[in-house]
């Protein structure tokens, strides 16, 4: 077995963004071919933030594994991210010895993963539904993957849920979230779809709030307005508005409730063919997935008012939906508990050094 550092090589980059190929089927391959070259490159906006070393594992010259190692400036934590292994325990014990000594001679104390570089772009391991077809925004991974982890000796530090929910139609009544958006709609507040020319605008306001209310969240690091905001420009194309909602008060965003379509993978690997299908999708999903949600904290019990907002648009559309990665104790996780039909399960481990 032999550890081989990708670095500029286009060869080994290949292979490091053709792995995945081999390891999943073209409905469940949930990597973006165009953003992993330039995390490699080092050409993505959050590259600045953070160095990212990534390495092939062969055997006899046949790529068996890989992963990358992640630092931060002034960050003693490791992050190993772009896993990936074949189902050999030989191979996937090699993988992680070699990727605690790359932690540890970069002086670091403990190793989070799976870690895909940055809070924002993917993070957290799958351990259940893997007979469900993942969703977009869902890290995907092998179901054998949390086996291999808590045997190299890596535990369990955060868990976080997904739910997916019934089809509800305009008979739908849930009186709780209806009076409390009828109460803050009274008290002067507005709850509104942005505008596809108010885009760039709501993008800059999520930026402010969400710089705020995730800065608690494990593994997060901070980053430019700049950047968040060219991160997220691409999502305009693939975004309803109808189901993307911001709250105002007194002029100021309060809140907000950002939802896609599910595209399953197709916008991981779009091209100029897939155009036509995806504007289909835009306009008739056959589900949505809440992918991000914020509230001030000044403003208590606006969450469930944004919640029932999006439950008038998906009441009108007679859709379901999935709303997606809630951490543990977070208030969101027990919303409209009655109308879950399944439970996705995620976690995030770590390893002291």
């Amino acid at each position: 077995m032999k550890l081989v550092k990708v670095g500029t090589e286009k060869s080994n980059i290949k292979r490091f963004v053709d792995f995945p190929k081999r390891m999943y089927s073209s409905k469940d391959n949930m990597e973006s071919v165009s953003q992993m070259k330039a995390l490699l490159e080092g050409t993505h906006p959050l590259s600045k933030y953070f160095d990212l070393d990534a390495y092939l594992i062969l055997r006899d010259d046949v790529t068996v594994g890989r992963f990358a190692i992640t630092t931060y400036p002034d960050d003693t934590t490791a992050y190993l991210g772009f896993f990936e292994c074949i189902n050999d325990k030989e191979v996937s014990s090699f993988l992680f010895s070699e990727a605690e000594k790359i932690a540890k001679e970069k002086k670091c104390s403990v190793i989070i993963g799976p870690v895909d570089a940055s809070f924002w772009l993917k993070y957290r391991l799958k351990i259940n539904n893997f007979d469900l077809p993942p969703y977009t925004g869902e890290p995907y991974n092998k179901d054998y993957y949390l086996e291999l982890f808590q045997n190299s000796g890596y535990e369990i530090s955060e868990h976080y849920t997904s739910s997916a929910f019934r089809s509800v139609g305009e008979d739908y009544i849930n009186e709780k979230f209806e009076n409390r958006y009828k109460e803050f709609l009274a008290q002067g507040y507005k709850i509104e779809s942005p505008k596809a020319e108010e885009y760039e605008k709501a993008v800059e306001e999520v930026y402010t709030l969400i710089t705020e209310l995730y800065s608690d969240f494990p593994i997060y690091k901070n980053v430019s307005k700049e950047d968040f905001c060219e991160m997220f420009k691409s999502y305009k194309t693939i975004m309803n508005m109808s189901m993307t909602k911001m709250a105002y008060y007194n002029g100021k965003a309060v809140g907000f409730y950002i939802s896609l379509p599910d595209y399953g993978n197709r916008v991981y690997h779009a091209g100029l063919l897939d155009i036509p299908g995806i504007l289909k999708t835009r306009k008739h999903p056959d589900r949505y997935v809440m992918l991000y949600m914020g509230v001030d904290q000044k403003h208590r019990g606006l969450g469930k008012a944004l919640v029932y907002a999006i439950m008038k648009e998906l009441m009108q559309s007679g859709l379901p939906s999935i709303g997606a990665l809630a951490r543990d104790g977070k208030v969101t996780q027990n919303y409209a508990e009655e109308e879950k039909t399944s439970i996705y399960e995620y976690v995030l481990l770590k390893h002291e050094l």
